[in-house]
């Protein structure tokens, strides 16, 4: 009987690294993660990546090893599309911070992007500038944006310019970080799921400033938006201005990708004015 790719992968894994049994947990359009057992007492995780998504998940998780469990889940190995790795079953970030709790959110963010950007050796190869990863932005017109968002995608696309043309230092970027993307664990809060870019170290909190998932009134709140800016600014050493126009740009950016799919882009416009204006404060 013939498998899938999914079952191959699988069966050729757990002979891989002697695993006695796996337990499937999700599928996602990007991959299918399994909870995974050695001899009944280790647990660990097998993500098997879609062939649709293999390139970027394949830079997410040369990006995860180079990060050597620092600031982020560990991967213990990695053959062809099938990625061996810490399992985490703890909640997310988004968890406390919905619970009305985000200043400490935004202190362990700050922790882990601290983890992240501390210096290694040579970067991973084949990194996605920083630059391609607007092209969406870049690309999309007024027009199709809402009649009354139009002036803040003017100006969120003109704060991004304004930024790529500004040198900075350039270093790895998970370029996905935000609340619901970091797992308890008993090594403490852990970063999932990486990018994979390549570019200015104050992006790396720009997807913060509109998430957690279920936390617009949060996101939005301009109150909330100081704070955070505040904290990321004074833990990191990253330019407080700098920071709120990377939130700003891709509050912007993850519009248009919204807009692309037919998605609709309510939470962006409930955050994106206030973020604007946050930045002309700053």
């Amino acid at each position: 009987m013939n498998q899938s790719p999914v079952e191959t992968a699988l069966s050729r894994a757990m002979i891989r690294w002697s695993l006695t049994k796996s337990t499937p947990v999700a599928e996602t359009p990007r991959s299918w993660i399994f909870r995974v057992e050695q001899n009944g007492r280790n647990f660990a995780a097998l993500k098997i990546i879609k062939a649709v998504a293999a390139a970027e998940e394949g830079r997410g998780s040369r990006l995860l090893q180079w990060y050597e469990g620092n600031g982020a889940a560990t991967v213990f190995d990695t053959h062809n599309d099938t990625i061996f790795m810490e399992w985490l079953d703890g909640g997310t970030l988004g968890d406390p911070v919905r619970a009305g709790h985000d200043d400490e959110g935004t202190i362990a963010i700050a922790t882990i992007v601290a983890s992240l950007h501390r210096q290694r050796a040579a970067a991973p190869d084949n990194l996605e500038p920083l630059r391609d990863r607007f092209a969406a932005l870049f690309a999309s017109e007024a027009r199709a944006w809402p009649h009354t968002a139009r002036d803040l995608y003017a100006r969120a696309s003109g704060i991004a310019l304004k930024l790529f043309d500004r040198p900075s230092a350039q270093i790895p970027l998970h370029g996905d970080l935000h609340h619901d993307n970091i797992l308890s664990s008993d090594r403490g809060w852990l970063a999932i799921d990486p990018k994979g870019l390549f570019g200015d170290p104050a992006y790396e909190t720009a997807p913060v400033f509109i998430n957690p998932e279920r936390g617009t009134a949060i996101a939005a709140d301009p109150r909330r938006i100081s704070a955070r800016a505040d904290i990321l600014a004074q833990r990191l050493g990253y330019p407080r201005k700098r920071i709120l126009g990377w939130a700003c740009a891709h509050a912007a950016l993850s519009a248009s990708w919204d807009l692309a799919e037919g998605i609709a882009i309510t939470n962006q416009l409930a955050c994106l004015p206030h973020l604007l204006a946050a930045y002309d404060q700053a």
